[in-house]
């Protein structure tokens, strides 16, 4: 069975840092875009990053130059490192997989077929 386990998120002031990882397993995780999707309360999931099986991004407009996606091929994990973190990163971010070009992958939720459970961010 396809598992992807969210860890990493927490509580942080505005300007602070979080480290987002998703374990995956049971699945070619090489071989699948992995992406970063943000869900806000009342809002739509949003993509935030992806990368793709050889390691090319992308990236939101509103977290560019301040977030970084990577991937771990030997412990099949996924990151996302958060930094000068604001108010408006606050959301459930869910870690996902999915077999779509990563130029496409932000636009729609509906390009990735396995979801996490989700980790919450907040920040103050």
């Amino acid at each position: 069975d396809v598992q992807l386990v969210e860890s990493g998120g927490g509580s942080v002031q505005a300007g602070g840092s979080l480290r987002l990882s998703c374990a995956a397993s049971g699945f070619s995780y090489s071989r699948y875009c992995m992406g970063w999707f943000g869900q806000a309360p009342g809002k739509e999931r949003e993509g935030v990053a992806a990368i793709d099986r050889v390691g090319t991004t992308n990236y939101a407009d509103s977290v560019k130059g301040r977030f970084t996606i990577s991937r771990d091929y030997a412990k099949k994990t996924v990151y996302l490192q958060m930094d000068s973190l604001n108010p408006e990163d606050t959301a459930m971010y869910y870690c996902a997989a999915g077999e779509v070009p990563v130029r496409q992958a932000l636009r729609s939720r509906h390009y990735f077929a396995s979801w996490g459970q989700g980790t919450q961010v907040t920040v103050s």
